[in-house]
């Protein structure tokens, strides 16, 4: 898959087969491709794209990602102790009620949507800009790399207090029971810096995982979808495929970024840890200390279960709706 944004002209736009002609003039050659968007509606594509694509994917498969939360603590409460994902989530609803493990998804809508409209917007500038020094006319990973690295910059300062709010919430016996009480407990009594105490060790985690993502993604593309076509099922397999390989090999630093999060008080005390953790080497000692080597992959099947559809998902309704807004578009614009 080609994200590239095209800027005035288009000229440096790669050639390739382009969507169904339906009202199309004389004007619409079959070099226009999709992935080649008009200018002056290229911006605003990608991050209305980007913004639904984001929403979608925190929000479907939010349930499995509270478990992850929860299957990530170092030293869990009995009553949140699960061997799998199915009995965590079975164990939530008879428990603690249908909802439950829904909490906070409100805040993850609230922030997903800015965060992945920025996210989206800025990697289609950037990698276009650096494939045209690296890899003139071509498709260069190390700018998909770099270009998805810097957009995880962006994106990751709009997140990481809702993260925050939302790891909170999702707690076995959290005492926050709303987003507002959440937020105004937490700056009363630990200060503005608490929602951005994990932001390093999350940029730690997600520039590596945007990086492996989008180089795994843009891989898979070349082999099944070559020619850069509109194909719904090689974006849903590639992204799946993507999101587990990124996930897998990011989980140490995931678990470590929960920790910060949350501050999960048993095993903070149990270390006689006193105040907040902060830091991303205080985090990684801590997971050390309580859980050794295997601590640091705690969740690591519910952050896969998690990740490979809902990186399929966002990145087939980010192509859904980037191909959509640029064929309406191209429609209609006047035919030379």
């Amino acid at each position: 898959m080609e994200l590239s944004c095209a800027m005035a002209g288009s000229a440096a736009a790669p050639p390739g087969p382009g969507p169904p002609a339906a009202a199309a003039g004389a004007g619409l050659m079959e070099s226009d491709e999709y992935e080649s968007l008009p200018s002056g509606v290229a911006l605003g594509t990608h991050m209305v794209a980007g913004a639904v694509a984001g929403i979608m994917e925190h929000t479907v498969m939010y349930p499995v990602d509270s478990v992850k939360t929860r299957m990530q603590s170092l030293q869990p409460d009995p009553g949140a102790q699960y061997r799998s994902v199915y009995e965590a989530l079975k164990k939530m609803v008879l428990t603690e009620g249908f909802w439950r493990p829904l909490r906070g998804i409100n805040v993850t809508m609230l922030g997903a949507g800015p965060a992945h409209a920025l996210y989206f917007a800025c990697y289609e500038k950037m990698k276009k800009s650096l494939s045209d020094i690296f890899q003139p006319g071509g498709n260069s990973h190390l700018a998909n790399g770099i270009a998805g690295s810097v957009a995880t910059l962006l994106h990751d300062a709009v997140m990481n207090p809702a993260e925050v709010v939302k790891q909170r919430l999702q707690m076995f016996n959290s005492p926050y029971t709303s987003v507002l009480g959440c937020v105004r407990t937490v700056h009363r009594t630990e200060g503005f810096g608490a929602f951005y105490r994990s932001y390093t060790t999350q940029l730690t985690m997600n520039v590596p995982f945007q990086a492996i993502h989008f180089i795994t993604y843009e891989l898979m593309q070349e082999h099944l979808n070559p020619h850069h076509h509109y194909n719904p099922q090689s974006h849903i397999v590639a992204g799946a495929v993507a999101g587990a390989v990124a996930a897998a090999a990011t989980t140490p630093l995931d678990v470590c970024k929960t920790l910060l999060n949350t501050q999960e008080n048993t095993a903070l005390s149990s270390l006689k840890i006193r105040g907040h953790l902060s830091g991303m080497a205080n985090a990684f000692s801590t997971v050390y200390q309580l859980g050794g080597v295997p601590g640091f992959f705690k969740g690591v099947q519910a952050r896969v279960i998690y990740q490979m559809p809902s990186t399929a998902i966002a990145w087939s309704v980010y192509e859904f709706f980037k191909y959509f807004l640029t064929k309406h578009a191209l429609e209609k614009k006047p035919s030379s």
